[in-house]
């Protein structure tokens, strides 16, 4: 069972939050594009080619690309990504004091394609959760008093 969050991290808490939602936005979009670029080059030999002389946007062979190779952005690009979205991950896991377990589950979010779309839903929802359950009991008691 997870411990929770310290009162005094709840502030930290919420901005890793935030954070992390737009950075699992980003990573699974990125991500998603990653998958396509492998299916491209390892599935029909040829990369994303931007700006090079077959047009705006191409599909060629890698060895013909004289543009910008946008196959090799996009696995850049969604590298950095995944370690922003790790990095809120690792503070979550360490604010919330959650399972080694979760911490793993979570970022397998930036590996598996969708999975970072359904994790930006639940995990806030859970993060909501655990600060509620640590929130000074004379917020509730007032209510619970007068019953």
């Amino acid at each position: 069972m997870p411990l929770g969050p310290r009162p005094a991290d709840i502030p930290r808490v919420r901005r890793t939050v935030a954070v992390y939602k737009v950075s699992s936005i980003i990573t699974g979009t990125f991500l998603l594009l990653l998958v396509l670029m492998m299916v491209l080059r390892y599935g029909f030999g040829v990369d994303i080619e931007f700006l090079g002389p077959y047009g705006f946007l191409a599909l060629t062979p890698k060895e013909l690309i004289a543009g910008i190779n946008l196959s090799t952005v996009i696995l850049i690009v969604h590298g950095w990504l995944y370690v922003l979205y790790l990095a809120c991950d690792l503070l979550l896991w360490r604010y919330i004091r959650w399972s080694f377990g979760r911490f793993v589950f979570i970022a397998l979010g930036g590996i598996i394609p969708l999975l970072s779309f359904f994790l930006e839903r639940r995990v806030p929802r859970d993060v909501e959760a655990a600060i509620a359950a640590v929130q000074p009991a004379s917020t509730t008691e007032p209510s619970g008093a007068a019953a």
